[in-house]
């Protein structure tokens, strides 16, 4: 992953490589690659129009999703 500057923003590149045209390989490393940048969820999230009071919400019920989830990681590391 290459990172340059152009005109004050922050344009992040992904690469990926394919080796002995294997390209179905590649292709699965470009979504895994993806996915894990956070792409797919994103384009669900902006597939349609949230009015900012509902995004209000959805935000702070991604919060405590994510609250609950650390809070369950550390019950299980401490027994």
């Amino acid at each position: 992953m290459g990172l340059k500057i152009r005109c004050g923003w922050e344009a992040n590149f992904l690469r990926v490589r394919v080796f002995n045209n294997n390209i179905e390989k590649a292709i699965k490393d470009l979504k895994r690659k993806l996915s894990k940048e956070g792409f797919f969820t994103e384009l669900k999230e902006r597939k349609f129009y949230d009015k900012p009071s509902v995004r209000k919400k959805k935000k702070a019920l991604k919060a405590a999703k994510r609250r609950n989830k650390k809070g369950k990681k550390r019950t299980i590391k401490k027994q």
